[in-house]
């Protein structure tokens, strides 16, 4: 059984070693540098006031996906970034949509009338994520450039609150 809760200094390293899986797999996030736990700390510490993360954890209390939120420069102030990792082969259990329940509670808490996400269009399993979620399409940047140089387009959707 598949359980959200907020996350925790002690959840960083679990979260590292998860995101860093889906990086090594390559196509599907715009990181392409490896993390460790201290920069998950050190995100989680210094968020904006208005951040929420979420950990999706087995019956043993292991990650197995997790999901922030949290203001951006480029966005208005009523509007929040998300992000999303789900533990790879583990996609498709309802584990994304758990934590989606989770923020969006959230995200109305802290002060926010919708969620924007920014995904690689070459992402297919996180276009259906968020479309299946209730995200619609709004934008799109072409030619991103990632920090290995690699160029990709990214598409922009909203979830209204």
């Amino acid at each position: 059984m598949i359980h959200v809760r907020p996350a925790i200094d002690l959840d960083a390293s679990s979260m590292a070693a998860l995101l860093n899986k889906i990086i090594e797999q390559g196509g599907t996030t715009a990181l392409v540098t490896k993390v460790t736990a201290a920069d998950l700390k050190d995100r989680m510490a210094s968020d904006s006031g208005r951040a929420a993360w979420h950990v999706a954890v087995n019956d043993n209390e292991k990650v197995m996906g997790f999901q922030w939120i949290d203001a951006a420069d480029y966005l208005p102030v009523e509007a929040a970034e998300i992000a999303t990792f789900v533990e790879v082969g583990q996609t498709g259990l309802g584990i994304g949509s758990k934590l989606f329940d989770a923020t969006k509670k959230t995200a109305k808490a802290l002060g926010y009338t919708w969620i924007n996400a920014n995904i690689r269009a070459d992402n297919e399993g996180g276009l259906i994520y968020y479309q299946s979620r209730g995200f619609q399409d709004y934008g799109r940047i072409e030619d991103y450039e990632l920090a290995d140089g690699q160029l990709v387009d990214k598409i922009l959707k909203r979830y209204d609150l």
